[in-house]
């Protein structure tokens, strides 16, 4: 399920419900937020708009990119929001996951003599 991304299914049940945006920052736990805000000051003008499914640091960040560079991210996706912004990073989530998901079915496999 992972592995294709269904997981990410009920999120869309959020942006139909309002509760989401299919384009912003990712959600983040209350603790995390509280954590985050206590190092990160700024942290506080990520948690004003609409989380997204996907967003400007899940695209352009690494999975392993360091919390504070993301917040950068998601700032500088808050502060140049557009309609064409967000049709482009809609784009390359399906690039991304349509790619990802073609990496798995065509890896080789060791066959045994």
């Amino acid at each position: 399920m992972r592995a294709v991304r269904l997981d990410e299914l009920p999120q869309l049940f959020n942006v139909l419900s309002g509760d989401m945006s299919l384009v912003g920052p990712r959600p983040e736990r209350p603790e995390i937020i509280a954590e985050y805000q206590k190092e990160m000051p700024e942290f506080v003008f990520r948690t004003r708009v609409k989380a997204g499914v996907t967003g400007f640091a899940q695209i352009y960040g690494k999975y392993n990119t360091v919390p504070y560079d993301k917040l950068k991210l998601d700032l500088f996706y808050i502060e140049n929001y557009s309609l064409w912004m967000d049709l482009k990073l809609i784009l390359m989530t399906v690039k991304t996951v349509l790619k990802k998901t073609r990496q798995r079915e065509w890896i080789p496999t060791r066959q045994r003599d």
